[in-house]
């Protein structure tokens, strides 16, 4: 059974950065497009960022360019999003997500249980 594991969520102040971990077991994802999904209290989840499985190709929401980043290390079967210049809006459960290689994100392969991070102004 494949299992995902955020860590590294908190509360921060505007303009801190963070790291957020995700590591898997269960199978290696190292053909899989690993991304960041976030949800909001009484909004819907939105995508944040993702990688491909080589983690040359990364893709991520207008919200975040340029103060997100997102990689990947496949011998640790991990993913990481950093977090630089973080503001209040960007409070929310953040999850991990997996998808073979050719899938959509659409349809999720793999979610983790998700991380909370709270950004105070």
């Amino acid at each position: 059974q494949v299992q995902l594991v955020e860590s590294g969520g908190g509360s921060v102040q505007a303009g801190d950065s963070l790291r957020l971990s995700c590591v898997a077991s269960g199978r290696t994802l190292s053909w899989y497009a690993m991304g960041w999904f976030r949800q909001a209290p009484g909004k819907e989840r939105e995508f944040v960022a993702s990688i491909g499985w080589s983690g040359t190709l990364t893709n991520y929401a207008a919200s975040v360019k340029g103060r997100f980043t997102i990689s990947r290390d496949n011998a640790k079967n991990a993913a990481y999003l950093q977090m630089s210049s973080v503001k209040p809006e960007d409070t929310a459960v953040y999850y991990c997500a997996a998808v073979n290689s050719g899938g959509s994100w659409a349809q999720v392969d793999y979610w983790g249980q998700g991380t909370q991070v709270t950004v105070s102004s």
